[in-house]
């Protein structure tokens, strides 16, 4: 079975992911990994208690050291590589083929996988790479599945992996320097500023005169002119399998919410395993996939050549609000929520839980219910385990406020903004 691989920009996002079906989670520490803002959330400490926590779950997690090394750092990897390994995590994901020798000599048993940032095309790089010493590559988005089927068949012990969904850059495979020439951040060492997400005002000059004109925007159109939409491929996700070819599922936004992390891999593991099942229902989980939030939808390069493209960029907004608003959070323990939206008494919230409730329940504090095909809680009592009660709670609260009945760790509380 393909393996469903997510995002873990935080340890709560780790256990989140794993809790809504994912099989792997791929993370990184510090600036070693192209995520300094994810990496940032992540000690040694704390994701060595991650590793520890999906193994017990028979789970995995693969290391991101895929940034792009100046010659003052080589020992600064070589050191976090050895850290790193002490941990039994079940691969490193590399990006260039010196780091992948690095990696062989400073921890031989730990698998290897390929960066997408490698921008893997063809049978003849992959060939490259696998003879030295690549178990899986991770390939660039821009690559065919007729190409991946091809690549499969000529190196049938290569794994295959990509990305299926999350957000998509304005360059070739993130080989940009836009972010660097506006602030100074460096996209290929992982703290890029996102400057294609931004509007544009476009000017037209005269070389002969000096003339500058200020080009005016057509109504309706906008100056997103760099804003690519996110990549969605759960529609796809059957001729994905179909084709033999790709061994893991991959999805894009360690720097996402934990909403976006539960919704992905619960989505996907639906389309994965409805797959298998023989009942696939592409609207199921597009419905699902839009109550993220997104920058609208393209199904990228995967089936259809970029030139073939049309509508895969944004270009009057850099992001549009999905359909629903997440209003709280269930703790690890099950027993309540935090707030992350204003909740009043009487609201009647929809349940997104890892394992839907096994039974209605209805009591003083609430109701918990089934409403076609749904399962929805309805507060009556907002009290905390202290005894404090609101009438209304808000985002800022940061009390637990008591369920009426135990739900699933990490089960979140959302409400529809079309009513």
């Amino acid at each position: 079975m393909v393996e469903l691989l997510s995002p873990a920009g935080n340890l709560e996002k780790l256990k989140i992911a794993l809790a809504y079906g994912a099989d792997a989670v791929y993370g990184g520490v510090s600036h070693f990994s192209l995520r300094i803002r994810s990496g940032k959330e992540f000690t040694y400490e704390s994701f060595g208690e991650g590793i520890a926590y999906a193994h017990a779950l028979g789970k995995k997690v693969y290391v991101t050291i895929n940034g792009f090394p100046f010659n003052s750092q080589l020992e600064l990897y070589r050191s976090h590589m050895e850290k790193m390994a002490q941990m039994g995590p079940d691969a490193f994901i590399i990006a260039t083929p010196g780091l992948v020798r690095m990696a062989r000599e400073t921890a031989p048993e730990i698998p290897i996988h390929l960066s997408t940032q490698a921008n893997v095309m063809n049978v003849m790089d992959a060939r490259f790479y696998y003879d030295l010493g690549v178990r899986r590559i991770i390939a660039a988005r821009e690559i065919s599945l007729k190409d991946l089927e091809t690549i499969k068949k000529e190196l049938p012990d290569l794994e295959l992996e990509i990305f299926v969904h999350g957000s998509m850059c304005f360059a070739y495979s993130g080989r940009c320097l836009i972010s660097s020439i506006q602030s100074g951040r460096v996209p290929n060492r992982g703290s890029c500023a996102n400057d294609c997400r931004f509007p544009y005002v476009l000017y037209a000059e005269n070389p002969e005169t000096g003339t500058t004109f200020r080009l005016e925007e057509e109504e309706g159109v906008g100056t997103y002119i760099m804003n690519a939409k996110d990549m969605n491929l759960a529609s796809h996700v059957d001729e994905i399998l179909q084709s033999g070819a790709i061994d893991s599922l991959k999805i894009e936004g360690r720097t996402k919410s934990p909403y976006y992390v539960a919704v992905t891999a619960h989505a996907y593991r639906q389309a994965i395993d409805d797959f298998y099942a023989g009942r696939f229902d592409p609207q199921k989980y597009q419905e699902e996939l839009n109550t993220t939030k997104h920058r609208g939808f393209t199904d990228a390069y995967l089936l259809h050549r970029p030139f073939e493209k049309e509508g895969t960029q944004s270009l009057g907004s850099s992001i549009s609000e999905g359909t629903h608003q997440v209003k709280a959070l269930v703790d690890e323990q099950g027993l309540a929520f935090y707030a992350k939206d204003r909740i009043d008494a009487g609201d009647e919230l929809e349940i997104l839980a890892p394992k839907p409730p096994e039974t209605s329940v209805d009591n003083e504090r609430g109701e918990i219910f089934k409403k076609e095909g749904r399962w929805y809680l309805k507060m009556r009592r907002l009290e905390t385990p202290k005894g404090r009660r609101y009438e209304a709670i808000h985002s800022g609260n940061e009390n637990p406020i008591l369920l009426p009945a135990p739900l699933p760790p990490f089960t979140f509380l959302r409400k529809s903004l079309h009513g």
